[in-house]
């Protein structure tokens, strides 16, 4: 008697997804008495809810068993998917593809069961991991004719999301941002399992997030938090996945603090022995909040964890060494990164970083590498309607001109990219536009206007707590005041100042530095500029009055 109770009450916790309590009563009960079927799946789900993946992956193993034994053909392959679901998330891959191919088998024995849509949906994932899109988007659409709106909703929400995610990987953002709505409407009413919710959200938050399609993406995070809220037990690997979503969305909001405290708690859970294959995305995160906080140490080890988990770290790797004045690095990487990238959706992502890393490897200069990546960047804008994206567009246009010295032009398509950044609230990118804003009115002979958008952008930063772009901003408002002009030389301009005032020629600094001499001449030119001098003397003599000089041989 004492094991229905607790079996009773184990039924009616997970009914009401009180996890912990569900998994304990229900595995109490199952010691006394093996569960049947229905209260295995109902215990490998708490169990998958709360992190437990060996546990639920082990749970659905038998209850796979139980129904096919049952004659149950399509809640055996409900338990199929969620166990091919649970395998791979523990990275075994194969043992994943195994059951598939077993679960296949006993589809077979009924080709008309509407849970065959389960294995369709398997089968469309490893397209999609392969990159074959034009397949993965042939078993969507067929998924789509077969499952109808009042099919088991796990299922509907899962044709809908695989549907969306075969267009965007064929083109069709809009058709494809569409079906995925209809996934989160699918969820919104509550009736697919705890664990489909979880992963239909994290599916479409991150999806909207790689697109930037920060409208949808802030929308659905919201409901997504209101969801975890009511659930404290929920903390499996979807849970440190959704922690990553929320941990991007953060920072774009401008709460840094919070962002690195979910980082943490996400990679924290990912890399527990369960959900290790997206635990790189964890620490990339991290490793981005780290950098723009002026972190570097932390960030290159966070960068390093990205890497031993499988993640890609750029384009937050490249930026780093930009940070870190060492441009030809951040060049080479970002160079790099484009060339192995043929996705027009995911170049974008690399683009804004490359104009940024370019133009200050051309130090001054517009190289045509830079140019031609904003134009890449604006065409690929052109051919979505993503806010965001036209933003960083306007954004990367407006520094490729202000660098050509086209400050007219670039300060209308600066300020239309300020405007759009806060009306998104995205508050840091908002201020870098001002400080682009800025260099543009003091080119213009605004050094009024210059100062206030400076002053504003400073504010910003220090409530942020970017600090790198504190010291930058500080650095440019000395510029603007005549005062303190040394701190705009770059540590290899200093170097060229050192050298300069020991009477080195450009061939004897290429040497020494190991730069080609129109490296040199380059250096020099942007050290007159910005020292407002017009001779190597009158350097010399600013190094020597300024302390910046050391004894060395002449040349």
């Amino acid at each position: 008697m004492e094991a229905d109770a607790e079996l009773d009450q184990g039924r009616h916790a997970r009914t009401r997804q009180a996890w912990a309590e569900a998994y304990t009563l229900l595995g109490r009960a199952d010691t006394v008495r093996p569960l049947g079927a229905a209260d295995v799946e109902a215990l490998a789900e708490a169990a998958d809810m709360l992190g437990r993946g060996e546990d639920a992956v082990a749970l659905l193993r038998r209850a796979f068993a139980a129904y096919a034994g049952d004659g149950d053909v399509g809640a055996a392959l409900r338990c199929a998917y969620w166990l091919c679901k649970g395998l791979a998330w523990g990275g075994d891959l194969a043992q994943s593809g195994a059951w598939l191919a077993r679960a296949k088998r006993l589809a077979a024995t009924e080709p008309d069961c509407p849970q065959c849509g389960y294995l369709t949906m398997l089968e469309a994932e490893l397209h999609f991991r392969a990159g074959e899109h034009a397949e993965m988007l042939t078993l969507a659409r067929r998924l789509a004719a077969r499952v109808g709106p009042d099919a088991d909703p796990d299922l509907v929400a899962g044709t809908a999301m695989t549907l969306g995610l075969a267009l965007i990987g064929n083109g069709d953002v809009a058709g494809g941002l569409a079906q995925l709505d209809e996934a989160m409407v699918v969820v919104a009413d509550g009736r697919p399992s705890a664990r489909c919710i979880g992963m239909t959200y994290c599916v479409v938050i991150g999806t909207c997030q790689e697109l930037q399609e920060l409208r949808r993406a802030q929308e659905w995070a919201k409901a997504l938090a209101r969801w975890c809220a009511a659930q404290p037990d929920f903390s499996g690997a979807y849970r440190g996945l959704c922690r990553v979503h929320r941990a991007a969305l953060l920072q774009l909001g401008g709460a840094w603090p919070e962002a690195v405290r979910e980082a943490r708690l996400a990679c924290a859970q990912l890399t527990a022995g369960y959900g290790e294959v997206v635990a790189g995305s964890a620490y990339y995160q991290l490793a981005e909040l780290h950098r723009l906080r002026g972190e570097y140490d932390e960030a290159e080890q966070a960068y390093r964890d990205t890497l031993r988990h499988g993640w890609d770290t750029q384009p937050g790797l490249a930026l780093l060494r930009l940070a870190q004045d060492r441009p030809a690095p951040a060049a080479a990487a970002i160079r790099r990164a484009l060339a192995e990238t043929t996705d027009p959706m995911r170049r974008a992502r690399l683009l804004p970083a490359a104009v940024e890393i370019l133009l200050a490897e051309a130090d001054g200069g517009v190289p045509g590498e830079a140019r031609r990546a904003a134009d890449e960047l604006a065409a690929v804008a052109g051919s979505q309607s993503i806010a965001a994206l036209h933003l960083m567009a306007c954004q990367a246009r407006g520094a490729v001109l202000l660098a050509d010295g086209a400050a007219g032009e670039a300060l209308a398509v600066l300020r239309e990219a300020g405007r759009g950044w806060r009306e998104l609230d995205v508050p840091y990118e908002a201020a870098r536009v001002g400080v682009l804003v800025a260099l543009a009115c003091r080119a213009l002979g605004d050094e009024d206007c210059a100062a206030l958008e400076l002053d504003a952008a400073r504010q910003a930063f220090a409530r942020l707590g970017a600090l790198p772009d504190v010291r930058r901003v500080e650095r440019l408002v000395g510029a603007g005041t005549g005062t303190d002009r040394r701190s705009l030389l770059s540590p290899r301009e200093l170097e060229v100042v050192r050298l300069l005032a020991q009477g080195r020629t450009n061939h004897a600094i290429a040497a020494e530095l190991v730069l080609s001499e129109k490296t040199v001449a380059r250096h020099i030119s942007n050290i007159f500029a910005k020292l407002d001098l017009g001779s190597r003397t009158a350097v010399a003599a600013y190094a020597f009055a300024h302390g910046l000089a050391r004894p060395g041989p002449s040349a």
